[in-house]
């Protein structure tokens, strides 16, 4: 009966959450409510028996993803008014997209009640005794190698991607010289005084 509770109680806080992230009219406040999306499902996850998926969620989407994403609304100062006037431009790919999404859930809810899935035939088996971070990394790590890089590739192609997108080369600027710094000799760089007492520091 407390699972039961439990269950209802952080999917209904999720759906309202995810409803509000994307009808809030201020970004912030979008952030806001995403991360305590993220936090009910985790308690999903919780429930579920897959507390490693629930760490990952805190840790990573709340205390990484989402804060970053605070930091940059915060930071571009965004003009909302200025954004939704040119919404009206972007309207047939809106509805273009719903009609895709709408598609998508027609034909899940139609694969789920033909049947359900031989999860045992696709899926790697595991044994039972081990828990579920010793289990997830061994699969990870042994038969889905390749995709694991393949997914770390992808992100570190768009990482640099990110980075030259944002690169800006300033004028004025002053840039590091390390043959420069490396070749210069401490003597060059210091100079040894034997200053008398009482008189002051001639620079």
């Amino acid at each position: 009966m407390i699972q039961a509770i439990a269950f209802y109680l952080f999917a209904i806080v999720v759906i309202v959450a995810g409803a509000m992230t994307v009808s809030s009219r201020n970004p912030v406040n979008a952030v806001m409510w995403l991360i305590l999306a993220f936090f009910n499902g985790a308690g999903l996850m919780v429930l579920c028996g897959a507390e490693f998926i629930a760490m990952l969620l805190v840790i990573v989407y709340v205390g990484a993803v989402a804060v970053l994403f605070l930091f940059v609304v915060m930071m571009l100062d965004i003009d909302v008014a200025e954004m939704r006037a040119g919404f009206a431009r972007y309207w047939p790919l809106g509805f273009a997209l719903a009609l895709a999404l709408a598609a998508e859930i027609v034909i899940a809810v139609q694969a789920w009640s033909v049947g359900g899935v031989q999860l045992a035939r696709r899926a790697g088996t595991t044994a039972l005794d081990k828990p579920n971070i010793e289990a997830l990394g061994e699969l990870l790590y042994s038969r889905y190698l390749f995709v694991f890089e393949g997914a770390g590739l992808v992100l570190l192609v768009a990482m640099i991607g990110a980075i030259v997108l944002t690169h800006r080369e300033r004028k004025g600027t002053r840039y590091q010289n390390v043959s420069r710094q490396n070749s210069r000799r401490p003597q060059d760089a210091t100079r040894n005084v034997d200053q008398p007492v009482g008189v002051g520091v001639e620079l």
